[in-house]
């Protein structure tokens, strides 16, 4: 049975995933699940994920939900010896702390000031500019100290993919992080690098874009975390 994996066209999370698969050369079936008409929210869905978040993976009739755990599960069972995945305790702790990171920090950071306020009713506050700017600095801090070609390693690794699609979400609002230079070699030289894993990112950035010109109305999801807007004429 072919993996699928239910996604959002625009999400970091799932896009992440998604490069994972290409690099990795995993057949798999892309099933689209449209925040904006709600179907993550369904009981039908909930019967896959009960956060009712997206990304989650079918594998055969089991379900994952977290989109580190999918990629880790993915690299480990379908490339146990892909160097993306290192097995090597060291190698694979360093992989898995930039994974943390960007779970628990750089994302969290960088979607709270960057992207909710695109589609939820939330301020842009100097207090987030702050936690930004923070979470650039600590990234920057451990590429220089780390003093290799990508996040984790001297070659391309999952943690990669989840901080590149964090740091696309500050390029797509026009958010200046040059200062950063360790962040912004590494983020131009992923481009050049792997354009066809770059293309999956820019998928997401073009409806990001759509996005920001045309805020979306969400208050049919009533969602039971964020505050929605009514769009505006």
């Amino acid at each position: 049975m072919v993996l699928k994996l239910y996604y959002l066209e625009d999400g970091p999370p799932s896009l992440s995933c998604r490069q994972v698969l290409e690099a990795l050369q995993v057949p798999y079936e892309k099933v689209d699940v449209s925040f904006y008409n709600g179907d993550h929210m369904t009981e039908e869905y909930g019967k896959k994920n009960p956060q009712k978040e997206i990304p989650v993976l079918e594998d055969d009739g089991f379900f994952l939900s977290e989109s580190v755990a999918i990629m880790q599960y993915i690299c480990d069972k379908y490339k146990p010896d892909s160097p993306l995945y290192p097995r090597d305790p060291k190698a694979r702790a360093i992989v898995n702390q930039r994974l943390m990171f960007n779970l628990s920090s750089y994302y969290a950071d960088i979607l709270n000031y960057a992207i909710l306020p695109v589609y939820f009713d939330y301020k842009r506050t100097p207090e987030g500019l702050k936690r930004v700017h923070r979470v650039l600095d600590v990234f920057d801090t451990y590429l220089s100290r780390l003093g290799t070609k990508y996040a984790a390693a001297d070659h391309l690794t999952i943690a990669d993919f989840p901080l590149i699609n964090s740091t696309m979400c500050l390029e797509v609002i026009g958010f200046d992080f040059s200062q950063y230079k360790n962040v912004t070699k590494w983020y131009n030289d992923f481009k050049k690098t792997h354009p066809e894993l770059w293309s999956i990112t820019e998928e997401g950035t073009k409806i990001i874009k759509f996005c920001i010109d045309n805020p979306p109305d969400l208050s049919h999801l009533n969602h039971p975390i964020h505050p929605a807007r009514k769009a505006t004429k």
